[in-house]
């Protein structure tokens, strides 16, 4: 359902979350190594979610991304809706065009009961609820 792009904006913010209380800041290239991507794809991912306000970022040499308090409250559906937009949560299990509650695909009512479970999770879970689990050793962002 989610983009390539979009789970690696997500991963890309956890890390920044784990940073938080360091008050580190993480270049591009340190992004990319730990969440396993593409230099050239985190940074144009980066740059969206700076104009969209779900990370900040600082030019020079103690420069870098980072996240401020108030951004690791940010539901991580605010990351989703910035990379793959709000369509995310209405297309079809399929990718039909045409899917709908009268004109449904075959998997279309088992599917959307998941789909919408899964947006409420976006809702409801926030990054630190994320990077907490990180923190702790609880989940992982590497392999």
């Amino acid at each position: 359902m989610l983009s390539l792009s979009c789970k690696a904006a997500i991963k890309a913010v956890i890390f920044l979350g784990t940073k938080f209380d360091s008050g580190e800041k993480s270049s591009i290239r340190d992004i990319a190594k730990y969440i396993n991507e593409n230099e050239h794809t985190v940074g144009k991912i980066l740059q969206k979610l700076v104009r969209h306000n779900i990370v900040l970022s600082i030019k020079g040499p103690n420069g870098g991304f980072y996240i401020s308090a108030g951004q690791k409250s940010q539901p991580i559906i605010h990351i989703i809706e910035a990379i793959d937009g709000k369509e995310v949560f209405k297309q079809c299990g399929l990718g039909l065009t045409q899917c709908s509650e009268s004109h449904p695909c075959p998997i279309h009512n088992d599917f959307k009961p998941v789909r919408d479970a899964f947006k409420k999770m976006c809702v409801e879970k926030k990054v630190i609820d994320l990077y907490n689990n990180v923190n702790e050793g609880l989940a992982y962002l590497i392999g």
